[in-house]
């Protein structure tokens, strides 16, 4: 494991752009032999020779293959300069190792007679530039997606679908979601990963020696595993790492401001693999631009979750003040009736001053009831009606201050076993 340390902005900047090269060299005849060359280009394009008096193509051959000698040819053929803007080539060796693009220019080299003698090459590397040009793009699509609120699953699979376009060499980038708890993991965006890998490692525990991610989750600093097949850390999860065919693994926590865990950012290779300076800036840059858009969801899910409550509690006491606008219904609605009973007895207890015990139920309102009168009822104030069973019943419920009181009949005797 390599320990890393955090960069600044600047420092991570010079890491992942660098400064631009300039290369020369002095090609003569029309084999294009290496006469004078400066570090730069033995560098670049040193491959399997760096003596001078070798022939171009064999100097470097991977150019060679690549169009470059046709090139050079045409020039000492025609006498006509050649100027390229953003020439790509695909180079083999440190530290221009991978895809580089340069501003080249091959002028022709004359005698005394104006006949051809070779080329002087003129280069300067552009690929920082591209590079530059790439990660702004990306970095600044991924801060719109953010901006506008695009979900986090979108803008976390756009982010590392950019790392795997952006790196040099191939890479596959995972990033996990930490649980609320911090002690588990779940999958967050992994385009590159087999499905079934993916699913295997979501949930997680974080844990010093779980693997890269779980041990930089508890740590909260770097781990870059460069050997997954001899590495303690990936005991676990060596055959599952395999299966996937990956060597290796850097991963990167993710933090929030405060410092608390978001989740991680790991870059995994096909082939035992260490970082190179660019590698682990690229990781901080993301990590940082992952750790906003998380953050950014979290408080949008926040705030969705408050207005919910707030949704929830107005419904509840909307409901509230319905419930009791519906009880204090039915209590008017109740004391009405109560008080039409009342009416009823009192002027049943009118009538009844003239007939002592009238034939019908005096209960019936207006409506009228054409039953026997059985009981008598009557209230605390001394008034007093004949009633059927059925509407004396509903004179107890209702008006509280009505009681039986026939005589004639065995009173509350005759009203329970009617």
């Amino acid at each position: 494991m390599t320990a890393v340390t955090g960069g600044r902005p600047e420092e991570d900047q010079r890491a992942l752009f660098g400064q631009s090269v300039a290369v020369f060299a002095s090609l003569t005849g029309p084999r294009h032999l290496v006469e004078t060359a400066n570090q730069a280009f033995v560098d670049a394009f040193g491959g399997r020779s760096r003596q001078a008096g070798v022939a171009f193509a064999e100097f470097s051959p991977e150019l060679a293959d690549q169009g470059f000698i046709e090139v050079l040819d045409r020039v000492h053929r025609t006498g006509e300069p050649f100027t390229g803007r953003d020439v790509r080539v695909v180079l083999a060796t440190a530290p221009f190792a991978g895809e580089a693009f340069f501003d080249v220019t091959c002028e022709p080299r004359r005698d005394a007679g104006g006949a051809v003698t070779g080329i002087h090459l003129i280069g300067v590397e552009t690929t920082q530039i591209k590079r530059a040009q790439q990660l702004m793009a990306e970095h600044r699509a991924l801060l719109e997606q953010i901006a506008r609120q695009a979900p986090l699953s979108e803008v976390l699979d756009g982010m590392a679908r950019s790392i795997e376009n952006l790196a040099p060499r191939e890479v596959l980038v995972s990033v996990l979601l930490a649980d609320p708890d911090g002690r588990h993991l779940r999958h967050g965006a992994a385009p590159s990963l087999p499905d079934f890998y993916n699913e295997a490692i979501d949930g997680i525990a974080t844990g010093d020696g779980v693997g890269s991610c779980g041990t930089a989750a508890y740590r909260r600093e770097p781990v870059i595993v460069t050997d997954i097949t001899t590495h303690e850390f990936w005991t676990d999860f060596r055959d599952l790492a395999g299966q996937a065919g990956l060597a290796a693994c850097w991963s990167t926590p993710i933090l929030a401001r405060d410092g608390s865990l978001l989740g991680t950012f790991a870059m995994y290779h096909r082939t035992p693999s260490v970082p190179q300076e660019s590698d682990l800036a690229l990781a901080r840059v993301f990590a940082g631009t992952a750790a906003l858009a998380i953050e950014r969801h979290h408080s949008e899910q926040a705030r969705l979750a408050a207005e919910e409550r707030a949704r929830a509690a107005h419904d509840a006491l909307a409901e509230a003040v319905r419930a009791e606008q519906r009880l204090r219904a039915e209590a008017e609605q109740r004391a009405a009736a109560a008080a039409a009973l009342t009416a009823q007895v009192h002027a049943a207890a009118a009538a009844q001053a003239t007939v002592p015990h009238p034939e019908r139920c005096q209960l019936g309102g207006a409506a009228g009831c054409t039953a026997p009168a059985e009981i008598k009822l009557a209230d605390s104030w001394g008034d007093a009606a004949w009633g059927c069973p059925a509407h004396v019943e509903e004179a107890i419920i209702t008006v509280r201050s009505v009681f039986i009181a026939s005589e004639e009949l065995g009173g509350l005797a005759a009203y329970v076993n009617r």
